[in-house]
């Protein structure tokens, strides 16, 4: 049984050098539609701006409002096979309702009951947790539980077996990050089921067998490797971050001019293999602005999310502007531009795309 072909839908600009419409021409358009083709010469101010024209908007989600609404959640909906996670995503007002943040980025808050357990999966997607407040829960990657509490990033690689436990007597909420919507335009990904039982593990250890092994700056060891194109380090903890970040501003207070901007400081997290991406499509980071601080506006190709993690300011993406607070999420679209302002200090975490866009040679910044 054959399938007729949905039609192609041939539209004209009003460009002065589109061909006068005569009935000629549009017995030829029909004709295209019926052969599922499409002139370029109709749609080329769409295919090819003069710079980057993302679908997606700039977008504020406010984290008192996420909060409790992941916690009736946690009341109404269970955790299990099928459904997985508790995870809400969010979904940016210019993407037509899909699950995404950003063309390419996909972003949640995911809330876990005290004593639940989120099964065993593994998917090809490369994912991450940010903590934003509390602990109790750990997520066990392969057989290593690896603690979270507030400020921690632990990226998690695609591919490898995971899940979450809450043995504490306290609900836990976190973001996720993942390459979700990239992979799915690309139709490139694989999802497993693990098995039903989670690890009989009772008590998340003070350090994760990837940190005893890979958590040692500036030390690389030369016995235990397993090959991997992402980092194998489960967790990059906040007191590293922060005595990182409190570090440069102190050099800027002391007379050590600052080589960016000043009272911006801000740190990458990094694979401790090679130096470079924690993941193969998503570029994490944390900045900070001591009080009083105003960055340059600036724009770049590629998409971002960033996550107030404490403090107080103004964000502007292209001509939207927001005062944000602790938790609150925001997205900058491709080519957007983008300047804060702190008040009395501003913490952010950051991921991006940027890889993606480098491998490509198709990455692109301009500053004010």
């Amino acid at each position: 049984m054959t399938s007729t072909p949905s039609p192609v839908h041939v539209q004209a600009t009003d460009a002065d050098d589109q061909p006068e419409p005569t009935a000629e021409l549009e017995a030829l358009y029909q004709a295209f539609e019926s052969e599922l083709l499409v002139p370029l010469w109709t749609e080329i101010g769409d295919l090819m701006p003069v710079e980057p024209k993302s679908a997606a908007l700039p977008h504020l989600w406010r984290w008192r409002n996420l909060l409790p609404m992941a916690a009736q959640a946690g009341a109404l909906v269970p955790v299990g096979r099928g459904g997985e996670r508790r995870a809400i995503a969010l979904a940016n007002p210019g993407l037509a309702g899909r699950p995404f943040a950003t063309p390419t980025l996909w972003a949640a808050i995911q809330y876990l009951n005290p004593g639940e357990d989120a099964p065993i999966h593994r998917h090809t997607q490369h994912a991450f947790r940010f903590v934003i407040e509390g602990e109790g829960v750990w997520t066990v990657v392969n057989g290593d539980p690896v603690a979270m509490r507030r400020g921690d990033f632990l990226p998690q690689a695609g591919w490898n077996w995971h899940s979450h436990r809450n043995l504490s007597d306290q609900p836990m909420a976190w973001i996720d990050g993942l390459d979700i919507p990239f992979q799915h335009y690309t139709g490139s990904t694989f999802f497993e089921f693990g098995p039903e039982e989670t690890d009989e593990i009772r008590e998340a250890p003070p350090r994760s067998y990837s940190e005893r092994l890979w958590g040692h700056p500036g030390l690389r060891p030369l016995t235990h490797l397993r090959p991997t194109p992402s980092t194998p380090l489960l967790a990059y903890r906040w007191e590293h971050t922060d005595c990182a970040l409190s570090g440069q501003l102190t050099l800027e207070a002391e007379g050590h001019p600052a080589t960016v901007e000043p009272g911006h400081a801000a740190v990458r997290y990094t694979n401790p293999t090679t130096g470079g991406d924690v993941l193969p499509t998503v570029r994490t980071e944390f900045h900070r602005l001591a009080p009083g601080t105003e960055t340059a506006t600036q724009q770049e190709v590629g998409s971002s999310v960033f996550q107030v993690f404490q403090g107080t300011g103004q964000v502007t993406v292209g001509d939207t502007s927001w005062t944000v607070e602790q938790g609150d999420l925001f997205v900058v679209p491709s080519w957007q531009p983008l300047s804060m302002t702190s008040e009395h200090g501003l913490d952010l975490f950051r991921f991006s795309d940027a890889p993606i866009f480098e491998h490509l040679h198709l990455d692109r910044g301009d500053q004010a």
